[in-house]
């Protein structure tokens, strides 16, 4: 029998991205709620425990409500919000950190979909802890480039009403109390110390993230080149098939942040010199950072082949 799949909350950004993914596929079945219904709590509980497996598209507390739903011990969770990426019992859903990592999401009955930002800056900095070359205290500093569909439908109308504020067409700083909700699971994921400075910055585009971590190498052990940086990732990350590292310097002189936009492609730009690194993770914010991330973890827990129903 095909396994049934549930989306709660099919109407936002990420849930429509999943159904969209998963609709043309012959080896599921997606369970469908009543539009009148998807408010209902006892007909939403009826469909939680219905399904083999349920993507949770929900603002956090609401993710919280829908797992407490959940009274078929058959059933496995994706949670795409930020609940329970930090949580305990939950694995983290990025399975080309580590084989530990990999193996965790196939056995798993709960598994958080990593946040955007928290995608990016993970990529590059989880492996060179684990490699020794940034210590767990080390100050780190970052920076993310996103479109603006990573808002939300709310977001989304906003830029593209007629009438928007003008100053929409420059890029958009936030997040300026430094205390972006995705930093928790940076620390926790890679095991830093403290968080990292974090700025993440709004275009004036629908799509793409651009994620950049900024080192200076004499601060680092055995102060490392960028290039050795370079050779650290692209060895960490050798035969994965969604994360990949570009020549040393990047495929072209400039980044440019919707290069990935429609794949579940990730891909690390290391720049530099002797004295400073920086380390960019080019991905699709509604990608690799999203929905494409949810369908590679759904695939791995069915198991199903990593790459159905992605690009």
């Amino acid at each position: 029998m095909k396994p049934v799949i549930f989306i709660d909350g099919r109407e936002g950004t990420t849930g429509l991205q999943i159904y969209d993914r998963l609709t043309p596929r012959q080896d599921i079945e997606l369970l469908l709620i009543d539009e009148e219904k998807r408010k209902d709590p006892a007909e939403r509980k009826k469909c939680l425990n219905a399904a083999d497996l349920v993507f949770l598209c929900l603002p956090d507390e609401a993710a919280r409500e829908a797992v407490a739903m959940i009274d078929n011990p058959n059933t496995r969770v994706i949670d795409a919000s930020t609940a329970h990426r930090t949580a305990p019992g939950w694995d983290y859903g990025f399975p080309e950190l580590s084989p530990h990592h990999r193996a965790r999401i196939v056995c798993s009955k709960r598994v958080a979909n990593p946040g955007c930002h928290a995608s990016g800056f993970i990529a590059s900095v989880y492996p060179l802890v684990q490699l020794g070359l940034i210590p767990p205290d080390h100050p780190l500093c970052a920076y993310s480039l996103t479109g603006y569909s990573g808002g939300g439908k709310k977001l989304i109308a906003e830029y593209q009403d007629p009438h928007r504020d003008p100053r929409h067409a420059s890029a958009r700083i936030y997040g300026t109390n430094l205390h972006h909700k995705h930093l928790p699971e940076m620390v926790h994921v890679c095991g830093l110390a403290a968080p990292p400075v974090f700025h993440p910055i709004l275009g004036d585009y629908i799509q793409g993230m651009a994620t950049t971590v900024l080192l200076r190498n004499d601060t680092l052990p055995g102060r490392p080149t960028a290039q050795e940086i370079h050779q650290a990732l692209s060895s960490y990350y050798a035969g994965q098939t969604f994360v990949s590292v570009a020549p040393f310097g990047g495929d072209e002189p400039v980044i440019y942040s919707d290069t990935l936009v429609g794949t579940n492609q990730l891909r690390l730009i290391v720049c530099g010199h002797e004295a400073q690194t920086t380390v960019t993770a080019l991905f699709d914010n509604l990608g690799k950072g999203a929905s494409g991330a949810a369908v590679q973890n759904m695939n791995l827990m069915l198991g199903f082949a990593e790459t159905a129903g992605l690009e």
